[in-house]
């Protein structure tokens, strides 16, 4: 069997270790070392190439950028922000039709501004707004699905961990990627709005209705939200304007986020210590998932299977936009699989070179950071489409009286919404490269 044969041959044996519910990580290192095996002939380069490849990723200094926005999410939660964030929303847009189901989604965007995680945007968010709405008669399934679609904008919104790993990935602009998702991600809580719009005219009985807020204590409300906007500011305008990198950018986020939540009381106790465990945890968990990725992307390498295959397609004559349609789809099945860190690492050094070398009529720094947005997108609709969307289990694991058939099939009508802006975004990629071009 030739190298190539082997490559191609690893992908059902990393699907079958998969579906046999090894953890992604170690089913992508465990492949990729075996493969290493067998393409060199024995173990020296396998395990040359542990001690080599294991040091490079976690001496990483692009990558410390990862646990400073996880720190930052977990200070903010505790910080008592995603309830500021909530109750601001709420006033402004409870007392409409669906309105409490929009204001879930306006504090998602908010404190997807300072966090960076799909899950722990849903997660926190849920905990605060799902008894609101069951409170004012907001069906289960429709409450669920609200909060499973909101919590993708965590992913989009600037800043976003799996942005940084897709720069890492690729060798682009972390700043500049930042700055491309804002529209889209200001998209996707617009699209969301307006699906919940239309969803409580076609199903009445779905929401309930609450009484105005005052003026005045909107306002009020409006207010309390000001550590989130300095934080999003302080992080974001900081990087634009050159006062320091994204990685020291992350470490300013956190230590903001962290003097905020100190004064809110947020910090008493163990709480510190419980911050630095998660952190540590969900760090540990995303660098092993990123070296599994580099020891099976090396034994690809090897093989010449990302090689080969985007030359077989260029001699197929595909156009470019049928190569970007399949790989979109393709993205939308894997969703149903694995979470979505491991299908950036796992797709992205197999599908990037492929469509690198067709003509999208953009320059190679913007066809990869549009390419980057929409892959980011549809990344973020397999984490909401059935049955094995990563953020309906997190949600339906905090409501346990509603059906997870019922989250499926509201939800649907969000996965519409993302599709929708999926196909907007790859007919016009100059709503995604607009504040790029306009800034650089």
């Amino acid at each position: 069997m030739s190298n190539f044969e082997i490559g191609l041959w690893s992908f059902p044996a990393l699907l079958l270790l998969i579906f046999l519910r090894m953890p992604i990580g170690l089913a992508m290192f465990v492949t990729g070392l075996v493969g290493l095996n067998l393409v060199t002939d024995g173990n020296t380069v396998a395990l040359a190439k542990l001690k080599t490849e294991t040091y490079s990723t976690f001496s990483s200094y692009s990558l410390s950028i990862v646990p400073m926005f996880l720190l930052m999410g977990q200070f903010a939660t505790i910080g008592g922000m995603s309830q500021a964030l909530f109750k601001a929303s709420e006033s402004w847009l409870g007392h409409r039709k669906g309105g409490v189901a929009m204001a879930a989604v306006g504090a998602c965007a908010g404190f997807g501004s300072i966090c960076g995680s799909s899950l722990a945007t849903a997660a926190t968010m849920s905990q605060v707004a799902l008894p609101e709405l069951k409170r004012y008669g907001y069906s289960g399934g429709f409450s669920t699905a609200t909060l499973a679609a909101g919590g993708t904008l965590g992913i989009l919104i600037p800043p976003s961990v799996i942005l940084v790993i897709y720069a890492i990935l690729t060798e682009q602009n972390i700043a500049k990627l930042f700055l491309a998702a804002f529209i889209p991600g200001i998209l996707a809580a617009v699209g969301y709005i307006i699906t919940i719009s239309i969803y409580v005219r076609l199903n009445p009985d779905s929401a309930g209705t609450r009484p105005p807020v005052p003026m005045h204590q909107r306002w009020r409300a409006l207010v309390d939200v000001w550590p989130v906007l300095v934080v999003f500011l302080l992080v974001v305008g900081g990087i634009y304007l050159g006062w320091f990198t994204p990685t020291e950018g992350a470490a300013v986020g956190a230590l903001g986020t962290g003097l905020i939540a100190l004064v809110n009381g947020g910090l008493r106790g163990r709480a510190w210590l419980d911050c630095f465990y998660a952190t540590a945890k969900s760090t540990g968990m995303i660098f092993f998932i990123v070296l599994g990725a580099a020891f099976y992307n090396g034994f690809l390498a090897l093989t010449q299977v990302p090689q080969e295959l985007s030359r077989w397609v260029v001699e197929q004559g595909f156009s470019p936009w049928t190569v970007l349609t399949i790989i979109l789809v393709l993205y939308l099945v894997f969703g149903c699989l694995m979470d979505s860190l491991s299908m950036i690492l796992l797709t992205i050094p197999i599908f990037f070179p492929i469509v690198s070398v067709m003509d999208f009529g953009l320059s190679a720094e913007e066809f990869a950071i549009w390419f980057g947005i929409i892959v980011l997108i549809v990344v973020e609709v397999g984490l909401i489409t059935p049955p094995v969307g990563m953020n309906l289990f997190v949600i339906n694991s905090m409501d346990r009286e509603t059906p997870i058939s019922k989250t499926y099939g509201a939800v649907m009508y969000f996965v519409g919404s993302d599709i929708a802006r999926v196909v907007l975004l790859v007919l016009f990629p100059g709503i995604t490269l607009g504040l790029l071009r306009l800034f650089h």
